[in-house]
């Protein structure tokens, strides 16, 4: 079975910074794009940043650049993906969600990713 589970979330003063973190399992993920997305009350999904199978091609949603950084361990049985999130501001706030696809180049729309996680909340204060 195909889990993949966020952690991380929570609340934070405006200019703090969160760690997400996405566990892979069920399958093989070693080869496979993944991405962070966001969904705000009373608004659409949006891309927030990508990650090539490697690691060695990244994007960013443009309001996010430069504070956040997205990176992933394929070393374990496990990939794991991360989003480093600093200098965070109110409207950053949104539920968070883990995406991967299969196969191997990042991508910034949402309909191209087949495995989603349940989402972690992130609040910022302001």
């Amino acid at each position: 079975q195909v889990q993949l589970v966020e952690s991380g979330g929570g609340l934070v003063q405006a200019g703090g910074s969160l760690r997400l973190s996405c566990a892979a399992s069920g399958r093989s993920f070693r080869t496979s794009a993944m991405g962070w997305f966001r969904q705000a009350p009373g608004k659409e999904r949006e891309f927030v940043a990508a990650i090539s199978w490697s690691g060695g091609d990244t994007d960013y949603l443009d309001s996010v650049k430069g504070r956040f950084i997205i990176s992933r361990d394929n070393a374990k049985n496990t990939v794991t993906l991360y989003l480093q999130m600093n200098s965070l501001k109110p409207e950053d706030t949104a539920v968070y969600y883990c995406a991967a696809r299969t196969t191997y180049g990042a991508t910034i729309n949402g309909d191209d990713y087949h495995y989603w996680g349940q989402g972690t909340q992130v609040t910022v204060s302001s």
